[in-house]
């Protein structure tokens, strides 16, 4: 497995891109190679994560600015099977920050938790059959939603009724004290 990570290292370093242009024109102007370069920012990145201020902002980053870019990327691609790819990461994604809403309180007490996290988020991205997205999906969320997707519908189905109400309620109002006019000469 160590291997297997290693060659894609070698081959994302090997690639064009921005990053490996930038790793590039470091190289050449230090003469470190890109390879060491790229493993000292991982580096400082994890004892940021478990050691710097602000470890939740770059985690979040990590987990929010890549996926984003490859999911515009899927969108505008032909292929539909990335696009399912990504929505099941973002399924995961929005699930686990809600939980970590409601439990961050205690959890960001615990050492290493935003390198743990941030390690989490990476293997919901991976680009690999196994990675944590699908595996959460497929043992978690898809389970259960299968079991309560009738009383989920109804609930959707309710706040739906429920906000369009309110809304046209709202909206009644405000044209009935003038906050709103339908002569368009005025």
């Amino acid at each position: 497995m160590l291997g297997e990570l290693n060659d894609r290292f070698e081959k994302f370093l090997n690639e064009k891109n921005i990053v490996t242009d930038w790793l590039g024109k470091i190289e050449a102007s230090t003469g470190i190679p890109k390879k060491l370069i790229a493993t000292g920012a991982f580096a400082v990145i994890g004892v940021y994560l478990i050691f710097g201020y602000g470890a939740s902002l770059l985690c979040n980053l990590i987990g929010f600015v890549y996926p984003a870019y490859i999911s515009i990327k899927a969108i505008e691609s032909s292929n539909k099977d990335d696009d399912t790819k990504w929505l099941t990461y973002w399924v995961v994604y929005g699930i686990f920050n809600l939980a970590e809403f409601f439990s961050d309180i205690f959890l960001f007490w615990f050492p290493f938790y935003y390198a743990a996290k941030c390690l989490f988020l990476l293997w919901c991205m991976a680009p690999v059959s196994w990675n944590g997205s699908q595996v959460v999906y497929k043992h978690v969320v898809r389970p259960f939603f299968l079991k309560h997707q009738a009383a989920m519908d109804t609930v959707v189905s309710d706040l739906t009724s429920k906000a369009k109400n309110a809304a046209e309620s709202v909206t009644q109002e405000a044209v009935k004290v003038g906050l709103f006019s339908h002569n368009k000469s005025e």
